[in-house]
C-alpha cells in the first residue's frame, strides 16, 4: 500500500516485493538512477536485484549493505 501527496512525498508499506526475491528494509529515490547504480557497484556493495525498469513506472535496483540490510534505490520513470 502506498500513501502519497501531490508534492511527491510517499510512504509505502509492503509484505512481499512484487518482482524481487528479497524484501528491502527501505527505499531511497534518487534523481539519477543511471549514476547511482554504477556508484553502488564502485562502492563494492552487493547488488541483490539488478537495475530493472518495472511495469509500474519505477526503475530500481537493490543492494545489501555491510550490516546485511537491503535497500531499494529507484527513480520514477513514468
Amino acid at each position: 500500500m502506498t500513501l502519497a501527496d501531490t508534492r511527491g512525498h510517499q510512504l509505502s508499506l509492503m509484505t512481499r516485493d512484487a518482482t524481487a526475491t528479497v524484501n528491502p528494509a527501505c527505499s531511497i529515490f534518487v534523481d539519477d538512477i543511471e549514476a547511482a547504480h554504477p556508484a553502488a557497484i564502485a562502492a563494492g556493495v552487493e547488488i541483490v536485484h539488478p537495475l530493472t525498469r518495472e511495469d509500474w513506472g519505477v526503475t530500481r535496483f537493490f543492494y545489501r549493505d555491510s550490516a546485511g540490510s537491503v535497500a531499494n534505490v529507484g527513480t520514477h520513470t513514468g
